[in-house]
């Protein structure tokens, strides 16, 4: 096993765990009942803990820490990986001694029968959200909401940190001192901007309809004040307002009007207040007392339209989503899906492009990739905007017009303007007006021939297939593939280097290391696949002096040359992709990350998917109808709220 430790260091320990297993284990068929304590926990223990025992493990991977309980549940995403590495022969290493076919068969079915044990029957856990502020956007989108002002308060508030790829995830959204002082400036300036100066005027309308009312020295302000904070405060909260909330920000007018301030600055103060409240500022979901945390509980249908509209908008709920809560009808099956259809099919359901598909496959990054201008003179912040603009046109196409999410990977249209047109050598397209263009010789179509994604998987002086293949491998097949080992030389770059030998075979000397040629055999063939687009995503037949060679081999077999290959390849393996896409999304509508217990939501939200022909408004449909969208856990007694 000193070959197999070698090969990939820094792989999960089931990985090179299984690995092991590979050699040893007999072709006789495993039952998924007892696969584990019978059967694959002795082979390990029997002819892996030489190298993988206590004492100085190699690779890290200490197999005499498993016990009798399967660990296959729980980390069912890392084992269906291996499950995929041995059916496709990526491991063990092409160098190491390889186990016969009949052997690899066995462990595979034996796996293949462990994770299909899964028992999605019974009661499904939803999981924990860990309590979780708005984001920048968030917070920009709703005081817009609120008070019709687009000025944008959040610029000025730290970077929202990212976790799972997104910036809306609970464990990393945290609440600095520094952000705590932000929120009350920003709460200062925008009620400024929402009160009018006019002596003892103060708006006695929600959002838009902001009206002066003038108040005589002996008329009672309270009814003024309770027309304008009590809807107000509805909104800010995403919920019926409980007792004495509303009397609370009275008061505060109250407090400044005994201090002998205006009538107007007392109203400031309470919308101040209603803006840095926790309330405002967090997504909250609230339990009622339970006797255990494993007791399921539907969102109820305030809850149930903050989560919907956020996540499909980035925004508050409308007026038709607040009323239907009000009614207690939201969570209505027929109900809820005509809402879902509704939102996505307004104007605001851009916000997908710009908030989940720009994170998902990494757009944000064009912002701030600088292509080296001696070697690529036509790159510019005019191409770098049409780019961008062309991918969230496309998804924004498919989402609209809902179609097919495998059109992401494989389409005949794009929509581009005068500057990319230049780019994609398109003649006939005048002005900086997009326009949707269709396409005929292969060259283009999807995601993975876009200019923008071309250009954020490079390097500033050339392309690099090995940041293709690994977001290929990550963004589309949801398989990254882990860090390289420490001590891993860089490709050569220097002049003599580049003159002698093109990428491709200076890649190939790069990946004979076996340390690195695990990974680099199913990374590489995808990222070379796309080399006839050079760093800024510009067609080409040659590099420099070398022609471009875009064959290749994946372990399997599969066999592709060039980009129009490539779809293919990616289209033979949609359900990966499928399922890619729901771990995403799901993970951008909980606001955390996935774990073992939503495997039975993700294997249903695909299997409908692919029942309906893979129609974007089914995949969005099965997420919000997911036991982890719909549902929460309870909580313990004297437990008041947790996260969305």
């Amino acid at each position: 096993m000193d070959t197999c430790a070698r090969a990939n260091p820094t792989r999960g320990r089931l990985l090179v765990g299984l690995t092991c297993l590979v050699f040893a284990v007999s072709a006789r068929p495993l039952r998924a009942s007892d696969a584990w304590a019978n059967r694959i926990l002795p082979f390990l223990q029997e002819h892996c803990l030489d190298c993988h025992g206590a004492e100085k493990p190699k690779a890290g991977l200490d197999l005499s820490a498993y016990g009798p309980t399967s660990p296959i549940r729980k980390e069912r995403k890392q084992w269906l990986e291996v499950l995929e590495m041995l059916r496709r022969s990526r491991m063990p290493p092409k160098k190491a001694p390889q186990p016969p076919q009949d052997d690899r068969q066995a462990v595979a079915q034996a796996l293949d029968d462990a994770l299909a044990a899964l028992d999605c029957s019974g009661e499904q856990d939803p999981g924990r959200v860990t309590l979780r502020r708005l984001n920048r956007t968030e917070y920009n989108n709703v005081v817009a909401d609120l008070f019709g002002v687009d000025f944008k308060p959040a610029r000025d508030f730290p970077a929202d940190d990212i976790g799972y790829g997104f910036d809306n995830i609970g464990d990393v959204l945290s609440l600095s001192p520094v952000l705590f002082d932000k929120y009350l400036a920003a709460a200062e300036k925008i009620a400024d901007q929402v009160t009018m100066h006019q002596g003892k005027g103060v708006p006695t309308k929600p959002p838009s309809e902001f009206l002066t009312c003038r108040l005589r020295d002996d008329e009672d302000w309270r009814p003024s004040a309770r027309q304008f904070l009590e809807p107000l405060a509805r909104r800010a909260f995403r919920r019926p307002l409980r007792d004495g909330e509303l009397e609370n920000l009275i008061k505060l007018v109250e407090v400044a009007r005994a201090d002998g301030a205006s009538f107007e600055r007392g109203v400031r103060l309470a919308v101040q207040a209603i803006l840095v409240s926790p309330y405002f500022l967090f997504h909250v979901v609230e339990a009622p007392p339970v006797e255990s945390t494993d007791a399921v509980l539907p969102l109820n249908d305030f809850e149930l339209a903050a989560r919907l509209a956020f996540f499909l908008w980035s925004r508050l709920p409308d007026d038709e989503l607040v009323h239907l809560a009000e009614a207690g009808k939201l969570r209505d099956e027929t109900i809820l899906e005509q809402q879902v259809r509704r939102l996505l099919a307004d104007d605001r359901a851009s916000a997908l492009a710009e908030n989940f598909a720009a994170q998902w496959l990494q757009l944000r990054r064009l912002d701030t990739v600088a292509p080296d201008p001696d070697r690529f003179p036509d790159y510019d912040d005019d191409l770098r905007r049409a780019s961008r603009r062309e991918t969230e046109l496309f998804f924004n196409t498919v989402v609209r017009d809902d179609l097919s999410v495998l059109t992401l990977l494989d389409a005949d249209f794009s929509f581009v303007n005068d500057r990319l047109a230049r780019h994609y050598g398109i003649a006939g397209v005048e002005g900086s007006a997009f326009q949707r263009v269709r396409f005929e010789n292969g060259r283009r179509g999807g995601i993975v021939s876009h200019a923008s994604m071309l250009t954020i998987t490079s390097n500033p002086t050339r392309t690099s297939p090995v940041k293709r293949g690994k977001w290929i491998l990550g963004e589309i097949l949801g398989s990254p593939p882990p860090p390289p080992p420490p001590g891993v030389e860089d490709l050569d770059e220097e002049d003599e280097a580049v003159q002698a030998a093109s990428l491709r075979e200076r890649f190939e000397r790069h990946r004979a290391d076996p340390v690195c040629a695990s990974c680099h055999q199913s990374m590489d063939p995808l990222g070379f696949a796309l080399e006839n687009y050079d760093a800024i995503g510009a067609w080409r037949d040659r590099d420099g002096k070398f022609p471009i060679n875009a064959a290749g081999n994946l372990p399997d077999g599969a066999f592709f040359d060039g980009p129009a290959d490539l779809k293919k390849v990616l289209l033979e393996r949609k359900r990966d992709f499928v399922r890619c896409l729901s771990e995403k999304l799901l993970t951008y509508g909980l606001g955390r990350g996935i774990e073992y217990h939503d495997d039975c939501a993700l294997e249903g939200i695909v299997n409908a998917t692919e029942a309906d022909g893979y129609r974007f408004s089914r995949l969005v449909l099965e997420v919000v109808r997911s036991v982890p969208f719909r549902m929460k856990r309870g909580r313990m007694a004297g437990d008041q709220t947790h996260g969305e």
